[in-house]
């Protein structure tokens, strides 16, 4: 447990300052937290609440969507708001293809531009870009940044702890080329995340996930993996599931803790 980190999306509805409350209570001393809901609490007073609590904010989710019109200042606008949150990961989803349009090549090119534009901004905040691929089926409309080799080769233009890699077992299992991969990435992996693959999908597909130890992902596998980076960081559970977000929150908090132990 401590290296357990609860991902803010995992419960949702969880009103912040009741998931600060029930995370202390649990022993629980990692969050990753969400800008939508840090921005409707506010920056100020949700980076005073888990610093008074005693929380180390793992990561902030997310930035990137670089296909759209105002990227640049939003993402900058990210970086400084895990700066102020006192997290050293910002986790980047690169976002689809523009409406309309099939070059998912000319898409990829420009999510590579995008953080290289960035990396001077996130580097001075003391802020590391942690690329996710994401699996293949939200290419179109949500990221065009599919596997690991996709993500590294972006992330290995920029010096090691400035731009990382996501390892997330949700969208990486399928890809029997990932673990050696991911092996061998050292210190590229930035941030680890759990969330198992369940059948059948949802409609949308966004909210297919699972528990850890609830799918068919060889989560001993992927610890396996990256314990051979050397990394020794925190390890975040991080799912998106309707059924599981209609739960109270501790009863989530209490569920995810039971799913984490139970695999690693």
């Amino acid at each position: 447990m401590s290296r357990f980190s609860f991902n803010q999306i995992t419960a949702k509805h969880w009103e912040l300052t009741d998931m600060v409350k029930g995370l202390v209570e649990s022993g629980v001393d990692k969050v990753a937290l969400w800008r939508e809901p840090v921005a409707e609490y506010g920056l100020e007073r949700s980076a005073a609440l888990v610093r008074d609590a005693g929380l180390e904010v793992t990561t902030l989710c997310r930035s990137g969507f670089f296909q759209a019109d105002g990227w640049l200042d939003d993402n900058r606008r990210a970086i400084d708001e895990a700066a102020a949150l006192n997290t050293k990961v910002l986790v980047l989803v690169s976002g689809g293809l523009k409406e309309g349009s099939k070059d998912i090549a000319g898409a990829r090119q420009h999510v590579a531009d995008a953080i290289a534009q960035l990396v001077p901004h996130a580097a001075a905040a003391g802020v590391t870009l942690a690329i996710e691929p994401l699996h293949p089926m939200y290419a179109a409309d949500r990221c065009v940044i599919n596997t690991w080799d996709q993500a590294m080769a972006i992330a290995e233009q920029h010096p090691v702890g400035q731009v990382g890699v996501t390892v997330d077992t949700y969208h990486l299992w399928w890809d029997d080329t990932a673990l050696e991969k991911i092996a061998a990435a050292g210190e590229r992996v930035a941030i680890y995340q759990l969330a198992d693959w369940i059948t059948p999908l949802p409609a949308g597909v966004l909210t297919g996930r699972g528990l850890p130890g609830d799918g068919c992902v060889d989560m001993r596998s992927f610890h396996e993996a990256v314990a051979k980076t050397g990394y020794t960081g925190p390890i975040e559970v991080e799912v998106m599931n309707e059924e599981l977000w209609q739960l109270p929150g501790r009863e989530i908090l209490a569920k995810t803790i039971a799913g984490y132990q139970s695999i690693i």
